[in-house]
């Protein structure tokens, strides 16, 4: 695992995030990430498997927060590494605010 790619974390009770991944615990559960971005709503993609593939064909349909430096993660229960197009149409996405 490079800590350049770029990652989809999924968490037990946290929610989705997509950023780098600065660290993991051994048991994978704890995941230190850097320029996250909270992925609150998608549309444009179907599943968090196709979101890291293919990114969203919907960007202006989704509500992604904006990044945080740093954020710890507890109880990670999916990791998927996204592809390059993925990565940039989720950083192109608008930040939602209400």
């Amino acid at each position: 695992m490079s800590h350049q790619d770029f990652y989809i974390v999924r968490t037990y009770s946290a929610g989705v995030f997509a950023g780098n991944i600065a660290s993991r615990s051994d048991d994978g559960k704890r995941i230190v990430m850097n320029n996250a971005i909270r992925l609150w709503y998608w549309n444009g993609a179907f599943t968090l498997s196709a979101l890291a593939q293919v990114g969203t064909s919907k960007p202006q349909e989704c509500k992604f927060a904006m990044p945080v430096d740093e954020i710890e993660l507890t109880e990670a229960i999916e990791i998927i590494r996204c592809t390059s197009q993925a990565e940039q149409s989720i950083k192109e996405a608008r930040i939602w605010t209400p």
